[in-house]
């Protein structure tokens, strides 16, 4: 999934900068429905690393019941953090 294009689905811009802060709430809580009711494990993981990457990710063992999915989550975490 392109990380652009998430954006512009979800908060109606690339630059969240430039998104009001209803908009971010609304795109927000549409993500986090989409990532419920997905099915695809790959675009369930662009939606959560979306999430987390806005401080709104469920925990890792709630998103994910497949082990490699959530060992896959936390590398990324580890990832991100820069460890």
């Amino acid at each position: 999934m392109d990380l652009d294009a998430l954006l512009q689905e979800y908060f109606g811009t690339t630059d969240l900068a430039q998104a009001t802060a209803s908009g971010q709430a609304a795109g927000l809580e549409r993500l986090q429905v989409d990532f419920g009711l997905s099915k695809d494990r790959g675009q369930r993981f662009a939606l959560w690393l979306l999430m987390y990457t806005l401080g709104a990710a469920p925990d890792i063992d709630v998103a994910f019941k497949d082990a490699q999915d959530r060992d896959a989550a936390r590398d990324m975490m580890e990832l991100l953090a820069g460890e």
